[in-house]
C-alpha cells in the first residue's frame, strides 16, 4: 500500500480547495492533485554560462517525472557565479548566496509541502546550497549534476577559464600581454557548464554522488550530453520511486557517507571549499560529524589517484571518460564504508560490484597513485587556532617549511599594488586578512586574484601567503595556507599579526605558528579594535550577524535549542 502524501489535503478542506483552483489555473487535471508532486529545484539565469542551459534540462526532468506518475513543479532560486556575481562588494555575494540558495528552497518547497525535489546541480556555491536545502528539509531529494563548459584552444594549445583567470593576474603583474588574455578569453568557454577542471563545481558534483544524493555513475558529466540527459530521465523516474518509498536524505547522510566523500575529495586533489561545504551540509543534516577532523585524520590514509587540471595535466574529459567518480570509488573501495546507503536504495557495495575502471593511467589504483602525501591538509597551531588549509597538489615541494616575517594587508587592492611596486620581497608572508566570512563578509574572491598575481611575479616560490580568505577551486600555485579561523575580524590571532612578525608554516607537522611573545600579543589584543565593517546593508548586513565560523560550516545562525531530530 502506498503511503499518504504529506501534499495531500483532504477534498473538499481549504487547502485542498485553493490550492487545486490555482493548479486547475495551471492547467492540471484534478486527478493529478492526488499525485506526488515533485520540486524541480532550477538556477536558471542568463548571468552566466553556468547556468544557461538549465532551462532545457528542466524541461526533460519534468516530463520523465510526469511519466513516472509525479507532478513537476519548477523552483527558481538566486544563482551565484563567481566569475559573474563576483563582481560587486568585493565578491561578497558569493559564499553568501549559498544561503540564500538553501532558504529560497525551503520557503518554496516546504511552505507548500511538496513531496520531494531534484536538484539540477551546477556552479559552485548552488551545489551545497541545494544539498543543505535537502538535509535541513529531509523530504526525498536526489542530486543532478548539469556538467561541465566544454573549452577551446587558443594558438594551437588547450585554452580554459583557469588559463583566463591565471593570465588575468600574470597581466596586472607585467608577465603576459593584454592582448594574449583578450585573444584566450575568447576561446575559453565554448558552451553552457560548470568550469572544467577539479574546481569546486566539478568537487562539488563529485562529493553528491560520494555521498550517496546522486544516482551512481553520473558524475562528472559533460554539458547537455547524451550521458547527462540520460541521468536526467533516469532521476526523474527515481525521485517519483523515493517518494513513494519515503527514503530520505537523513538516511542517506550518515557518518560513513561524509567519510566517503572525503576521500573521494582528497583522492583527487579536489577544491579546499568542498570542506567547509560539507561541513554546511552534515550541520543541516544534524549528522554530528567534524569534517576538518574527518580531513586530517584521513589525510595520510588517503592517495591522490587523480591528477585533473589544476592539480596536474589531464582534463576533465580524460577523467570522465575513465570512469568519474564511480571509478574513483571503486579503486577506494578497500577504505570506503561501502554499506552506506545511495540514492537508488541500494548499498554502495552493491553499486560497485560490477563497476571497472576504464583508464587506469587517468584514475588509478591505490598501489600506483599519482601521490602518496596528500594533495588537502589541514593546519593549527597559534595562527590557526582551530584550523587553516593548504592545497598543496601533487608536485613534491621542495620547501615543505617555511619561516619568513609578516606583510599584513586588509584588501587585495592593497597587496596587488604592493605586488606592483616590487614591495614584496623573496622569503616574505603576505598576510591578507579582513576576507573571512564575517569579515568579508562571505569569503569573497580576492585572495586567489593574489595568488596568481604572486605566481606572475616570479615569486610562487618565495614567497607563502596567508589568508582569512577563501580560494578559488581553481588555485593550486604556491604555498598558501587559506580559511584561517579565527578568521582577523575578530580578536584572535590573525587579527594581531603585524608588519615583520615572524610565522612558520610547516606542512610535514600540519602546524601554523605565529613566534610573538604572550605578553606581547596581550598588549596588542588591549590596543586591538575591529575594523569598520564594509557592505553593512541589506542582506549582506543580515549575512554578517548571522554567520557561524568555518568550524561550523559558515552556516547561517541556529538556534541554541535545535536539536537532532
Amino acid at each position: 500500500m502506498k503511503r499518504k502524501l504529506r501534499s495531500n489535503f483532504p477534498r473538499g478542506s481549504y487547502l485542498w480547495a485553493v490550492r487545486n483552483a490555482h493548479w486547475h489555473a495551471l492547467g492540471i487535471p484534478e486527478e493529478d492533485c492526488e499525485k506526488p508532486k515533485i520540486a524541480i529545484i532550477n538556477t536558471s539565469s542568463e548571468l552566466a554560462a553556468c547556468f544557461s542551459h538549465l532551462d532545457g534540462v528542466a524541461a526533460e526532468l519534468k516530463q520523465a517525472i510526469r511519466e513516472a506518475g509525479g507532478v513537476p513543479f519548477e523552483v527558481r532560486t538566486t544563482a551565484p557565479s563567481d566569475f559573474i556575481t563576483g563582481a560587486g562588494a568585493r565578491g561578497a555575494y558569493i559564499l553568501s548566496a549559498r544561503d540564500l540558495v538553501t532558504n529560497d528552497i525551503e520557503a518554496s518547497v516546504e511552505g507548500a509541502m511538496l513531496d520531494g525535489m531534484v536538484c539540477l546541480t551546477s556552479c559552485d556555491k548552488t551545489v551545497p546550497g541545494q544539498l543543505m536545502a535537502a538535509a535541513r528539509l529531509n523530504i526525498p531529494s536526489l542530486m543532478v549534476s548539469c556538467g561541465y563548459q566544454p573549452s577551446g584552444e587558443y594558438r594551437g594549445r588547450h585554452v580554459d577559464i583557469e588559463d583566463v583567470f591565471v593570465g588575468a593576474m600574470h597581466v596586472v603583474t607585467g608577465n603576459l600581454d593584454r592582448e594574449e588574455l583578450i585573444g584566450m578569453s575568447r576561446e575559453a568557454v565554448k558552451g553552457p557548464g560548470v568550469c572544467s577542471g577539479m574546481g569546486t563545481a566539478n568537487s562539488m558534483h563529485i562529493v553528491c554522488e560520494a555521498l550517496g544524493m546522486a544516482l551512481p555513475g553520473s558524475t562528472p558529466v559533460a554539458a547537455n550530453s547524451a550521458r547527462m540527459r540520460d541521468a536526467v530521465r533516469q532521476a526523474g523516474q527515481r525521485i517519483v520511486e523515493m517518494v513513494w518509498g519515503d527514503l530520505k536524505p537523513r538516511d542517506i547522510l550518515t557518518p560513513g557517507s561524509f567519510a566517503n566523500a572525503a576521500r573521494a575529495v582528497l583522492a583527487v586533489g579536489g577544491s579546499i571549499n568542498s570542506v567547509k561545504h560539507l561541513q554546511a551540509v552534515a550541520v543541516e543534516a544534524h549528522c554530528d560529524v567534524d569534517v576538518y577532523a574527518l580531513f586530517e585524520r584521513l589525510a595520510d590514509q588517503v592517495p591522490v589517484l587523480s591528477a585533473v587540471r589544476p592539480v596536474g595535466e589531464h582534463t576533465i574529459e580524460a577523467f570522465d571518460a575513465a570512469g568519474g567518480c564511480q571509478a574513483v570509488l571503486k579503486q577506494l573501495e578497500p577504505l570506503l564504508d561501502i554499506d552506506t546507503l545511495t540514492v537508488t536504495g541500494r548499498s554502495l557495495a552493491t553499486e560497485l560490484h560490477d563497476v571497472t575502471v576504464a583508464d587506469e593511467s587517468v584514475i588509478r589504483p591505490m598501489a600506483s597513485p599519482v601521490a602518496s602525501r596528500p594533495a588537502i591538509v589541514i593546519l593549527r597551531g597559534s595562527l590557526a587556532l582551530e584550523s587553516g588549509i593548504v592545497k598543496t597538489g601533487i608536485v613534491e615541494r621542495k620547501v615543505r617549511r617555511f619561516t619568513g616575517p609578516a606583510r599584513c594587508f586588509s584588501t587585495s587592492d592593497d597587496a596587488l599594488v604592493a605586488l606592483q611596486q616590487g614591495e614584496i620581497r623573496p622569503g616574505d608572508v603576505l598576510v591578507m586578512r579582513g576576507a573571512g566570512a564575517c569579515g568579508g563578509p562571505g569569503m569573497g574572491g580576492g585572495a586567489s586574484r593574489v595568488v596568481f598575481a604572486i605566481d606572475g611575479a616570479g615569486l610562487g616560490e618565495e614567497v607563502a601567503m596567508l589568508t582569512d580568505g577563501h580560494l578559488s577551486g581553481l588555485v593550486c600555485k604556491g604555498l598558501v595556507v587559506a580559511e584561517i579561523s579565527p578568521e582577523g575580524s575578530v580578536a584572535g590571532p590573525l587579527a594581531l599579526v603585524e608588519d615583520g612578525d615572524r610565522i612558520v608554516i610547516d606542512l610535514d607537522t600540519r602546524r601554523c605558528d605565529l613566534e610573538v611573545e604572550a605578553e606581547e600579543l596581550e598588549q596588542r589584543l588591549q590596543r586591538w579594535r575591529p575594523s569598520r565593517p564594509l557592505f553593512d546593508t541589506g542582506w549582506l548586513q543580515q549575512y554578517r550577524h548571522n554567520v557561524q565560523p568555518l568550524t561550523k560550516g559558515a552556516v547561517l545562525v541556529r538556534s541554541s535549542e535545535d536539536a537532532v531530530d
